[in-house]
């Protein structure tokens, strides 16, 4: 059952206004992006091979502009969620396989989220048992008890702490010349450690819940095909500015770290390191980035796996909707972040492998989505004149046939280790 749709505010004449109006779901479901598990995986990037890992982050800025670009248009033309086309267009197996490894993988993002909640706080003094609950309870009320409009204007507060990467990067005052040499000219570094960062860098850049968000997330804003090229221009403007912040996470730890051959294991290593090497102010600045990408990303998260959920079983879901109006939606969300919340509670365990693990489940179905976007998205039937062209699939089944290589070797590189 197709569901309503919040209607937007007439459209202003002037174009800018337009934009404004529509802004948003690329920006916050591009930004989310950059979440504990990205930022870790940026920090190590830059701490352990310097620039080299740029012009990877180059090409993977086409490939999210391109797959968001994607989502965003069905949501725009259909009215409906990912997990809603998947469901109608093939069947309620194929919905199936995509919710449950996308539950199994989104429980372990968000566990990572809050994870990165209790190292940002901890290098400010406040201990995980204090800080983890406050933050769940402070995102299940951000969530809840305001309307969509709302929670939009709160998400977009917590994207501007992202600024604090790009000082973070200034502070170490990067060469330049080799800056942009390494972004433009590809490293081909045949260690199987930089093969498989790279394909981490990946998964993390281009995370599949993302394609679910952007998609239901348009479809609740209620942007319809007639405020489409505003909404294009949200979703390229967030694409941009998510790995303009990876790269500046990336020069921050290479120009203070790698020079110096000081490894790290985490964001929270890395902020701890450049504290005596680039000063308090970039740590605290690190460190502060990593609580406000992982509070946007607990939210994020847990609206993901409950659209996902409520999508492919045909129930109601949205965000600003009562109790009562969408019962299994509100309950999916709470049980999530509760859940999250609770198991980095747990004394003793391993955050760092936790990353690891939801990474890797990421990394298993990202293939899968992407095929599925690529085929709804090239349907005429479906999209009519909306449609991808034959250049556009041919470009996307290149990148998808390039990410499901890359996915295959890190889910095979195990054995042959």
């Amino acid at each position: 059952m197709p569901l309503p749709r919040v209607p937007l505010p007439r459209r202003p004449r002037i174009p800018i206004f337009a934009y404004l109006a529509v802004m948003g779901p690329g920006i916050i479901t591009a930004a989310a992006n950059n979440d504990a598990g990205g930022i870790t995986t940026y920090s190590v990037a830059g701490a352990k091979f310097g620039y080299d890992m740029l012009w990877v982050l180059l090409l993977l800025t086409v490939l999210l502009a391109i797959t968001q670009e994607m989502g965003a248009r069905m949501g725009a033309v259909t009215g409906k969620g990912l997990a809603d086309l998947i469901r109608e267009e093939y069947g309620l197996r194929a919905a199936l396989l995509a919710l449950v490894t996308l539950l199994i993988a989104n429980f372990g993002v968000t566990a990572a989220e809050f994870a990165g909640v209790a190292s940002g706080f901890e290098l400010f003094g406040v201990s995980k048992y204090l800080s983890v609950p406050v933050v769940a309870v402070a995102v299940w009320l951000i969530i809840s008890s305001g309307s969509f409009r709302r929670v939009e204007k709160i998400f977009m507060v917590f994207v501007l702490f992202y600024v604090s990467y790009v000082i973070s990067g200034l502070l170490v005052d990067p060469p330049w010349g080799q800056v942009l040499n390494k972004l433009v000219v590809p490293t081909l570094n045949p260690d199987p450690e930089f093969v498989t960062l790279a394909i981490a860098v990946t998964g993390t850049t281009v995370a599949p819940w993302g394609q679910f968000f952007i998609q239901s997330y348009i479809r609740d804003k209620g942007v319809g095909i007639e405020d489409y090229r505003f909404a294009k221009a949200d979703v390229l403007t967030g694409s941009v500015f998510t790995n303009v912040i990876a790269f500046f996470i990336i020069l921050a730890t290479a120009g203070a770290l790698f020079i110096r051959e000081i490894p790290i294991n985490s964001a929270e290593d890395a902020a701890r390191a450049l504290g005596p090497l680039a000063g308090a102010n970039a740590k605290s600045l690190f460190a502060l980035g990593l609580i406000a990408a992982s509070v946007l990303a607990a939210c994020i998260l847990p609206l993901s796996t409950a659209y996902v959920v409520c999508e492919a079983f045909g129930w109601e879901s949205g965000v600003g909707k009562k109790w009562g109006e969408a019962p299994f939606f509100n309950a999916i969300f709470t049980l999530t972040i509760g859940l999250g919340a609770a198991v980095v509670l747990i004394p003793g365990l391993h955050l760092v492998s936790l990353m690891v693990i939801a990474q890797t489940m990421n990394g298993i179905l990202l293939p899968i989505i992407l095929i599925y976007t690529v085929r709804l998205a090239g349907d005429k039937g479906l999209m009519g004149e909306h449609a991808n062209g034959r250049i556009y699939n041919t470009f996307t089944w290149a990148f998808s046939a390039v990410v499901i290589a890359l996915t295959g070797f890190l889910l095979l590189a195990p054995l042959f280790s």
